[in-house]
């Protein structure tokens, strides 16, 4: 199994314990608002705003940590992460914060401790660009969006 080395923020409430997976089978790990002032904030239909979690991560070279909403935000409230999958690298240490999104039609409340977004361990390949004349064709060719037609 993978580790992630992780370390508190000053400040952070603690009490709230590190990502955690809700069943055996989940793919992402539980991640929490972690409020120094262990307040709350409003947000507002439209709004977004970067939640912290009190938390720094240490992810292995190789790999990334991907940031997603929870599906039961998103469909009970429209609680959503407009940069989905948020991507948080290998070789960055700062603090942990999700930027979190009001697509609902009311207000929500994000309050110290509630799980706002989920996080998944996935491996990077990294690639070499090389430049060249002409690509090679294929039977899709330069067709866009909704060029393989519908259903």
């Amino acid at each position: 199994m993978l580790s992630i080395e992780v370390a508190w923020e000053e400040g952070a409430d603690r009490a709230l314990g590190l990502p955690a997976y809700a069943t055996a089978g989940a793919a992402g790990a539980d991640l929490r608002a972690n409020f120094p002032d262990r307040g709350a904030v409003v947000l507002v239909p439209g709004g977004r705003v970067l939640v912290p979690t009190g938390l720094r991560i240490a992810v292995p070279a190789g790999h990334e940590v991907q940031l997603r909403p929870r599906s039961g935000l998103a469909l009970r409230h429209g609680i959503t992460l407009p940069n989905s999958p948020g991507t948080i690298d290998s070789d960055y240490r700062g603090p942990l914060g999700v930027i979190v999104m009001n697509a609902g039609t009311e207000p929500f409340e994000i309050v110290h401790g509630a799980r706002i977004a989920q996080m998944v361990v996935a491996p990077v390949v990294q690639a070499r660009f090389d430049l060249v004349a002409a690509l090679d064709g294929t039977a899709r060719g330069a067709g866009g969006f909704g060029s393989t037609g519908l259903g």
